[in-house]
């Protein structure tokens, strides 16, 4: 067929080895999910506590040149006049929402609304227009994969953020039950809401980290902050959940009216456990109208072919003879 059967092999062995170097290297650096985490975790307490942004010099450092690009992005936004506190508000909190707590990461993301439809839409105009990759298209096909690339641009930093905040709100979902049975466990066994929350934060870490980062956060902002009512509103700020708020208002409550904190901790797990299964229900009742395409497209050809093609040979034979 024309091909050099040694090149091919000795490609194909520098890629197998090309692999099994990567896997030895991932192997080699496997790192403890939680450390990251952990390590936020820290620098939270140090700016409540000494109400500094960076626990050392270095990373003092650091964050002064992260100021110093923002603050040409605002500048660079200002002067377009298209940079609203509205706008940045919202963003900061669809930042927190997917994890992301740094204000900076808002310019950013405002910023890139602005210059990413640009740079899309004129590197697709340079390509179907400037020197013709695409011969073949028709006008408006061409006109098409412009604009489309000028919506990309614009949605794209949308798309990214809310794509991490809906993950991060449906882990966070999954293990909400669990954690207000370890509070209640908590409650009973006479922990404050404090060490309560620093203990489902330690037992749940692994199992889900998103969780077990919030409820940490929420443990070391209540023992910082002045007001701890502001702690757990803090919360609901952060995580996109209507079950979240449910908890959090359970817990001012609480504080203030000095009301029994297991019994309700106890009513609102069975709430939430009662609404995972429903939705796993849900999901379960949507199942067989999800695979009636599949099962038309890809099982029924292949059963009637092997039900069908042997009487289908027989048949011929017959007629042969």
């Amino acid at each position: 067929m024309g091909v050099d059967v040694i090149l091919v092999a000795s490609i194909l062995a520098a890629l197998g080895a090309v692999a099994v170097l990567l896997a030895i290297y991932v192997a080699a650096t496997v790192r403890d999910p939680m450390a990251k985490r952990v390590k936020a975790l820290a620098e939270r307490r140090e700016q409540l506590k000494a109400g500094i942004t960076a626990s050392t010099a270095k990373k003092r450092a650091k964050l002064v040149r992260k100021n110093e690009t923002t603050d040409l992005m605002r500048k660079f936004l200002g002067s377009l006049k298209v940079l609203q506190d509205d706008q940045i508000k919202a963003a900061q909190q669809n930042l927190a929402q997917a994890g992301i707590r740094s204000k900076d990461a808002a310019i950013a993301v405002i910023f890139g609304r602005l210059v990413a439809p640009i740079t899309l839409g004129a590197f697709a105009a340079f390509m179907i227009y400037g020197i013709d990759y695409f011969p073949d298209w028709s006008p408006i096909k061409q006109s098409g994969a412009v604009m489309a690339a000028l919506i990309l641009g614009y949605k794209g930093p949308d798309l990214w953020v809310n794509n991490r905040k809906n993950k991060r709100t449906d882990a966070i979902r999954k293990g909400l039950p669990d954690a207000l049975d370890l509070l209640v466990i908590c409650a009973e066994a006479g922990l404050t809401v404090d060490a309560g929350f620093h203990r489902v934060a330690r037992e749940l870490g692994k199992a889900y980290p998103e969780l077990g980062e919030e409820f940490a956060l929420t443990a070391i902002e209540l023992g910082f902050l002045t007001e701890r009512r502001q702690a757990f509103e803090n919360l609901t700020y952060r995580v996109n959940l209507e079950a979240i708020k449910g908890v959090t208002t359970t817990m001012i409550q609480t504080e203030k009216y000095g009301t029994p904190l297991a019994s309700a901790l106890r009513v609102l797990s069975a709430e939430f456990r009662n609404e995972r299964m429903m939705r796993a229900e849900e999901k379960a009742a949507r199942l067989p109208a999800i695979m009636t395409v599949p099962l038309i497209l890809f099982i029924l050809p292949v059963l009637f072919i092997v039900i069908l093609g042997p009487a289908a040979c027989s048949i011929k034979d017959a007629l042969v003879k």
